[in-house]
């Protein structure tokens, strides 16, 4: 079994489907811009590509995950504001 130790940073996942360039570049501003996502979590983008869609995911440490769940819903409301669909989160351990 390779379990991983139990402070490894976690991630919450969005894929967002149909999202262009334009918009994914103004998502990524304003989540830089608000200090929900400050430090010590961590924004990892991959931008949309032909056949991939973008996805942004939410890094963490396990005693950060209150926090990260509250950056969570901030990023919800930043995609609504974007006119964004989610078409998936991944939550660690939120089985």
């Amino acid at each position: 079994m390779t379990d991983a130790p139990p402070d490894a940073p976690q991630g919450i996942a969005f894929t967002l489907d149909g999202v262009d360039e334009i918009t994914f570049a103004r998502i990524l501003r304003d989540v830089m811009r608000d200090d929900a996502f400050r430090r010590p979590l961590q924004i990892q983008a991959q931008e949309p590509r032909p056949g991939s869609p973008a996805r942004l995911t939410l890094v963490f440490r396990p005693d950060e995950r209150t926090r990260a769940v509250e950056a969570m819903q901030r990023l919800k409301t930043v995609l609504l504001r974007h006119g964004v669909q989610v078409d998936s989160v991944r939550v660690p351990g939120g089985d």
